[in-house]
């Protein structure tokens, strides 16, 4: 396995008995997308869903990502299944020095949660360290019935260790194009051919991710990341300004999430050099990429990475938000969670022309899209002059009234327990 990085409180979001309306797996929000299908599985009553639930003893998922690095897609989905059932999250290896070969394990969400990492020592070669870690898992699996449990994986590299297995259902989460990240493992995409013919449902984490792979699974499904509306509403009140952006002249565009090779050093370079009056607040951890090569100057402040709990109050004290994604193979088919959040906040948003930003909220006029230090410029502007039209805050808000992570979690159950009587059925 193999690590890359890509934003629900802990705790909090609703149960899935939602008195909310239901959604199609083509969530509302991408409703404008003419060519998606509306794949829904037969209604099921709430009842049978806690009979599903209940009938699962455990999920244990397989991670490229850190539980406690950045709070996004997978805390959000999987802190609701632990609310139903143990939850086993499995990350990737540490190596230090003259480490004896175990699992270590920690406990998150009230205990509901373990994460569990190998401990291994350094100097393994890659066929060592995954022998170590199939011994390590037939270990613990031997205490589980496979026959209950529901493997969930968001990196096909956690098939070296766990193929052998046969749970009762096995769920695919693709949440992002993983091989085209760097530092990818040149066997990524084979084993991502493996994990689609294991897998018996496959979700996708944005529509053009979905287009791309829909033709290589009869059970996959588009959902795009959603929102906790209630969380990131906050921002909407008066905040006590953090300490450390308490001090930062106005106007304030700002960014969040993190600085990798996906971020547009270049295009923030040019428009804070253009635009000297303008704040630059940029929060998140810088990962895959030398801090060196970051642009320093006077209005480009670097506030590191802060909790999930902590961005609303960043939030109320920024004038526009930012989308500032490069175009490379890394953002080809990256659906960014930020952009429901930013306006779940009630902040203008200025993006680059990411695909699955222009569509919808670029053509639904929700988020101004441009290109290039000039445009994005321009665009800007025109954001700053958004923050009081309440027409297009009453519009942003008809459009995410029907986009929430109950709902995206809820519709995920509905096809995992329609797959699982078909199983059944055809055992």
């Amino acid at each position: 396995m193999s690590e890359f990085d890509s934003d629900f409180i802990p705790g909090g979001g609703g149960n899935f008995l939602s008195s909310e309306p239901e959604v199609t797996t083509s969530t509302s929000y991408i409703s404008s997308v003419t060519n998606t299908p509306k794949v829904t599985p037969k209604p099921t009553s709430e009842s049978s869903l806690e009979a599903f639930l209940s009938s699962v003893s455990s999920i244990v998922c397989f991670s490229h990502l850190r539980w406690d690095f950045v709070y996004q897609r997978p805390q959000h989905l999987l802190s609701r299944f632990a609310k139903h059932t143990h939850l086993y999250f499995f990350e990737e290896p540490v190596f230090t020095d003259n480490a004896i070969p175990r699992l270590e394990t920690h406990s998150r969400e009230d205990g509901r949660l373990t994460l569990i990492v190998a401990q291994l020592p350094h100097g393994l070669t890659p066929e060592e360290s995954d022998a170590k870690q199939i011994e390590l898992l037939n270990e613990f699996m031997a205490a589980q019935d496979l026959d209950k449990t529901v493997f969930w994986y968001y990196t096909p590299m956690a098939l070296e260790i766990s193929r052998h297995f046969t749970p009762a259902l096995t769920v695919f989460d693709c949440m992002d194009e993983l091989s085209a990240f760097k530092f990818a493992p040149p066997r990524l995409l084979e084993l991502e051919t493996e994990m689609m013919a294991k897998a018996d449902v496959v979700f996708t984490g944005g529509q053009s991710l979905y287009e791309a792979k829909k033709h290589r699974h009869t059970q996959i499904h588009a959902f795009p990341s959603s929102i906790d509306k209630a969380h990131f509403a906050q921002a909407r009140q008066p905040q006590e300004d953090p300490a450390d952006q308490a001090n930062i002249p106005y106007p304030r565009m700002g960014f969040f999430g993190v600085v990798d090779e996906r971020f547009d050093i270049e295009l923030l370079r040019e428009v804070a050099t253009s635009r000297p009056e303008w704040q630059f607040v940029i929060i998140g951890p810088v990962v895959k990429i030398d801090p060196a090569v970051l642009p320093n100057s006077a209005n480009i402040h670097y506030l590191g990475g802060k909790s999930y709990q902590e961005l609303p109050a960043y939030l109320a004290g920024w004038d526009v938000a930012m989308l500032l994604f490069a175009h490379n193979e890394s953002t080809r088919f990256i659906s960014p969670t930020k952009t429901p959040e930013y306006l779940a906040a009630g902040k203008p948003v200025v993006s680059t022309s990411i695909r699955d930003v222009v569509r919808p909220y670029g053509e639904q006029n929700l988020v101004h899209i441009a290109d290039g230090a000039p445009a994005f410029e321009a665009a800007i502007e025109k954001a700053l002059l958004q923050k009081e039209d309440k027409t297009w805050m009453a519009r942003t808000d008809e459009f995410l009234a029907g986009v929430s992570w109950d709902k995206t979690w809820q519709n995920m159950v509905r096809h995992m327990q329609a797959v699982s009587q078909e199983k059944k059925g055809n055992a």
